[in-house]
C-alpha cells in the first residue's frame, strides 16, 4: 500500500474517531443511553469505523516504513 494512502486511511480513520466521541458526548446520544443502557448505532459505527481505519492505516504506514 502506497505510504500516502495509508497516512490518509489514518487521517480519516482519527476524524471518524472524533465524530464518535462528539456523537457519543451529545445529550441526545446520553439520554437515549440512559434510557436503554446501550450506546447509540450511530457512534458506535463511527468510532468501529475510525478504529479499524486507525488500525489499517497504522499497518500500512508502518509497513510502507520498512521497505
Amino acid at each position: 500500500m502506497n505510504k500516502a494512502v495509508s497516512v490518509a486511511i489514518l487521517v480519516v480513520g482519527l476524524i471518524l474517531l472524533y465524530f464518535g466521541w462528539q456523537e457519543k458526548q451529545s445529550v441526545s446520544s446520553q439520554v437515549t443511553e440512559a434510557i436503554t443502557n446501550q450506546p447509540t448505532d450511530n457512534s458506535m459505527m463511527f468510532l468501529i469505523g475510525g478504529a479499524v481505519a486507525v488500525i489499517i492505516g497504522l499497518g500500512g504506514v508502518v509497513a510502507g516504513s520498512k521497505k
